[in-house]
């Protein structure tokens, strides 16, 4: 036995014994085949494999995963099944693999086995001795004894109290223990004098999110019946158990206790409760399976009659021992109602298979399984059943083995969803700079979700929306291409595409000239007017001088008049002096 630390939490590893599985030259081996971890921890799986040096250059290893499902040939990868979505991981290096599986919950606990393939087509290898994980929670188990047996008071009894889970803890782990929410002292275990009830909780040292839950530890002489469930479902026809177990002291009023007798009572219609070895309807159909403080009442070829409430009582040899509150468990009986539900994987955009799983509103019991039926013909005999696609042909149902109670008919053409129909709008050529709405829509029961994506140029998928409608505003050239939705539910899935192409806009290119032609013509055309003014301006100034001067040299009298002008101007200057 051995302990193997993981990121978070820890993990108990039982029956450390490596197993080889040899075929075709590939070893294959695991190193437990047995592992015990606590509810919300991690866990690591570990595989190694080997193949041999002479194998082609060619022949390569290509995929390795974990499974714990298997049906119709396809091997279900972890990493795609929702129920493990962020939880796990597959961390493969040299030759050797390890599955992680994070915040461990009770319904991990399976069989998980590695499998690998190679680029040939017969190459594949497949562990199937698997390891079995148990995820399980603490428990406080009370066992109570006498101080001394020759002397009895209830308040010096001791009760030994115990941190314990479904499967073997190593012995030199160290625990917390909680007395009424208050820390103390941790060890394997303890003993503890009972003066009054209070609450008891456990857990292991260092890991103490993952608490016990705790239990109410009442006076040692109290007399107690627990039951494993207070509501059983069962379907006509089958076989239950109903479990209860009990406790009482080694001593009451100075007596010492045993018990004489255990039976179980039936809740007839006024109320009253009958002992039920004298009710003839169950003369034949019922045991009573005791031993070591646990009581089975185990009632077969049920019917819906036997629906009622059933009550466990045991009592000792002395008057007034004897216990019968709180052991009361109600049982359903019913037809199965299978129903058939549908999941796929989780990979995107393409899901790798899609589950059948067969659903009842009772539990199957053990000796029982289910057989799938296509198209009326058996096709397999597990609770789920897998497939790569549906096809409209096609038409499952699941019923019980040996029993008459189909399931409803799921029908792949009424409730998958169909091709879809996708539409542009608005319609006609776009053009860049106006919004585009591309919309999306198929028959499907239930409603399909839908997805957007555009295919690039170099095969790559992008995807846009999950809405049926997928709006581009002020679209671009560069936003052509191939756009394709796909319509899908928990039946199917199917896609159609569309090419879209962004040309340019006319009146975009108009305003482009206009803008050229203001921001480059204007001003030259202001510059040629203006040069042209200017030498207009220059001619027109140019010809008036020779006018002028034309007219001047034909004109002697105005010469000599200003001549005269100007001698005048200079006497009567010389006269005012």
């Amino acid at each position: 036995m051995s302990v193997t630390a993981a990121t978070s939490g820890f993990v108990v590893l039982l029956l450390t014994v490596t197993v080889v599985q040899c075929e075709n030259g590939w070893d294959l081996s695991y190193t437990s085949t047995e592992i015990c971890a606590l509810r919300g921890s991690t866990v690591d799986i570990t595989c190694t494999y080997t193949y041999p040096s002479t194998l082609n250059n060619l022949d390569t290893v290509q995929e390795t995963f974990w499974f714990i499902q298997e049906s119709n040939g396809i091997y279900v990868d972890l990493r795609t099944d929702p129920e493990y979505a962020g939880r796990v991981e597959n961390l493969c290096e040299n030759n050797k693999c390890t599955l992680r599986i994070n915040n461990l919950t009770e319904s991990d606990s399976a069989v998980y086995k590695f499998r690998l393939t190679t680029n040939q087509p017969t190459g594949s290898l497949t562990g199937s001795a698997g390891v079995t994980l148990s995820v399980t929670d603490l428990h406080v188990q009370v066992n109570r004894s006498v101080q001394d047996s020759n002397y009895y008071h209830p308040r010096y009894m001791k009760a030994e109290l115990r941190c314990q889970s479904s499967c073997r803890l190593p012995d030199h782990l160290n625990y917390v223990w909680y007395k009424n929410q208050q820390k103390v002292i941790g060890r394997a275990s303890y003993f503890d004098i009972v003066r009054r009830p209070y609450r008891v909780s456990c857990a292991v040292e260092g890991h103490e999110d993952f608490c016990s839950r705790s239990i109410l530890v009442g006076s040692p002489h109290d007399w107690s019946v627990s039951c494993t469930s207070t509501k059983i479902c069962a379907f006509r026809g089958s076989t239950v158990d109903i479990n209860c177990t009990y406790t009482y002291p080694s001593r009451f009023q100075y007596y010492e206790t045993t018990v004489r007798e255990t039976s179980w009572f039936i809740q007839e219609s006024n109320g009253i409760y009958v002992n039920l070895s004298t009710v003839p309807e169950y003369s034949g159909r019922v045991e009573n399976l005791c031993g070591n403080n646990k009581c089975t009442l185990r009632i077969s070829n049920l019917t819906e009659s036997d629906s009622t409430v059933y009550e466990f009582r045991f009592r000792g040899f002395q008057p007034g021992m004897g216990y019968s509150r709180d052991s009361k468990v109600t049982l359903s009986v019913t037809d199965p109602q299978l129903q058939v539900h549908v999941r796929r994987s989780t990979a995107n955009p393409s899901p790798t298979w899609i589950e059948l799983t067969c659903h009842s509103r009772c539990q199957l019991p053990d000796h029982l399984s289910y057989v799938w039926y296509n198209n009326k013909k058996p096709v397999g005999r597990k609770r789920y059943f897998h497939l790569q696609h549906l096809d409209a042909e096609d038409s499952y149902h699941c019923a019980i083995e040996g029993h008459s109670f189909p399931s409803a008919t799921l029908d792949y053409p009424s409730d998958a969803p169909k091709v879809p129909t996708v539409s542009v709008s608005p319609s006609g050529e776009l053009m860049e700079g106006s919004s585009v709405n591309l919309t999306c829509s198929s028959e499907a029961n239930p409603a399909a979700k839908y997805t957007w994506y555009k295919r690039s140029g170099d095969t790559r998928v992008q995807p846009l929306s999950e809405e049926s409608q997928f709006v581009l505003s002020s679209i671009r050239s560069s936003d052509s291409g191939e756009y394709y939705c796909t319509a899908e539910n928990e039946l199917g899935r199917n896609s159609a595409n569309i090419f879209i192409t962004v040309t340019w806009k006319s009146v975009i290119v108009l305003n482009i000239i206009r803008v050229t032609l203001v921001v480059l013509l204007v001003p030259v055309l202001v510059w040629t007017l203006w040069s042209r003014m200017k030498k207009t301006l220059s001619l027109k100034s140019e010809a008036n001088e020779a006018v002028e001067m034309m007219e001047l040299d034909n004109c002697p009298e105005y010469e000599n008049d200003a001549a005269a002008a100007r001698t005048e101007d200079t006497e009567e200057q010389e006269d005012l002096v």
